[in-house]
């Protein structure tokens, strides 16, 4: 493995150049991180509605476990049982629901019957859906326990539904604008990444294949026991190293700012992108190489393929800012198809087959470019190779 060697050795000299866009990249993902301000916690208050609660029946164990059930989840409030006074209560909203609960109300439940309760409320008030779903929750855990145990006790009945009915279920809001957010920021991360990655591996490449190269040297490993074949083998098993590595790198940071984030399906489809994303800039960065014969032109190819195709792929102005034109040209770029995912990725909510169809196709279309520049890399080399 003396080329591979060679390969890293190569690398390790230029280092500095090449960590000066990853200390960048992560710097400018850190104060991202930051400097950024959620819009404040979610947070959901459980209103209690003020009611009417009016009983024709006997003060049974079934009437009072009923009003105590209403009065752990609304507020009763003391309305004589007048009709005019029931009204106004309602017109000024002293109350917004009325139940009454009537004669024989007791007697009929233990008879396995179901005897309806009597509500009046606001028409237009949400509070009536409320209260008429809280009332036939409470009925129908009633009912459930009359028909498997016919011979209970009035008592026994009221403590086994309120026990039932006391069980919570804890439920998380999620700020729609935070999530909003914070997708937009995961995206940005992931489409800034390009840029560096892109960058680093047209300077690292070029510079190694610059090197290897060079008439001279390229004279010297023919005289070498080792063969073509495999010293060609051992640089494309450093390239892809490189590759792997300075991606590794670059995503770590994700790891950190975003944690259990990155191993949601959401995080899972950012890192398939971005490598094959790398595999793309690691073809190209391979054809730049073997085009390169100075390393003055190595800083501006550079700048030319990363630097430009970020600007016209959506890394630092969003897609839908530019003109059809330039979005047009930039399409030639494996940049703007990897861009286009990414934001395709941050607005998904769920994860179906037709949903992720237009993903995969653009990491298809990413593949093809990777393949495209490599078989142009492999024709230039095989040329070279003749000629000489």
């Amino acid at each position: 493995m003396v080329a591979y060697k060679a390969f890293f050795k190569v690398i390790s000299k230029n280092l500095t150049v090449l960590m000066i866009y990853v200390v960048v990249f992560i710097s400018l993902a850190m104060a991202l991180a930051n400097t950024y301000s959620p819009a404040g916690e979610a947070s959901f208050i459980d209103a209690k509605v003020n009611i009417v609660f009016i009983n024709y029946d006997e003060e049974t164990e079934i009437v009072r476990g009923l009003r105590g059930y209403l009065e752990k989840n609304a507020n009763i409030v003391d309305i004589s049982d007048e009709t005019e006074k029931l009204q106004d209560a309602l017109f000024f909203k002293e109350a917004e629901y009325i139940v009454k609960v009537p004669k024989g109300f007791s007697e009929g439940i233990l008879m396995g019957e179901t005897p309806q309760l009597e509500s009046t409320a606001i028409p237009t008030s949400p509070s009536r859906v409320y209260m008429d779903n809280m009332l036939n929750k409470y009925m129908n855990t009633v009912k459930a326990y009359i028909t498997t145990m016919g011979d209970i006790s009035h008592a026994e009945l009221v403590r086994l539904v309120a026990t039932d009915l006391e069980e919570k279920i804890p439920v998380d809001l999620i700020d729609s604008q935070l999530e909003l957010a914070n997708n937009q920021k995961r995206a940005y991360y992931f489409n800034f990444m390009s840029y560096s990655i892109f960058a680093v591996l047209i300077l690292g490449v070029c510079t190694v294949m610059i090197v290897f190269n060079k008439p001279d040297l390229k004279k010297r490993n023919l005289c070498t026991p080792v063969k073509i074949k495999h010293m060609n083998l051992q640089l494309v098993l450093g390239n892809i190293s490189f590759a792997l590595l300075t991606w590794l790198v670059m995503v770590l940071p994700s790891f950190i700012l975003y944690g259990g984030f990155m191993f949601t399906t959401k995080g899972l489809l950012y890192l398939v992108n971005s490598l094959i994303f790398t595999i793309a800039a690691l073809s190209i960065s391979y054809l730049v190489g073997n085009i390169l014969k100075s390393r003055n032109a190595m800083s501006g190819a550079a700048n030319v393929i990363a630097l430009g195709s970020s600007f016209i792929s959506g890394v630092f102005v969003p897609q839908e800012f530019l003109g059809s034109t330039v979005q047009k040209i930039a399409s030639f770029t494996p940049t703007y198809w990897y861009v286009k995912s990414n934001n395709i990725i941050s607005g998904m909510e769920s994860f179906t087959a037709e949903g992720l169809r237009p993903v995969f196709l653009n990491m298809l279309v990413i593949l093809g470019f990777a393949v495209a520049m490599l078989s142009m890399a492999m024709v230039l080399i095989k040329q070279r190779r003749v000629s000489n």
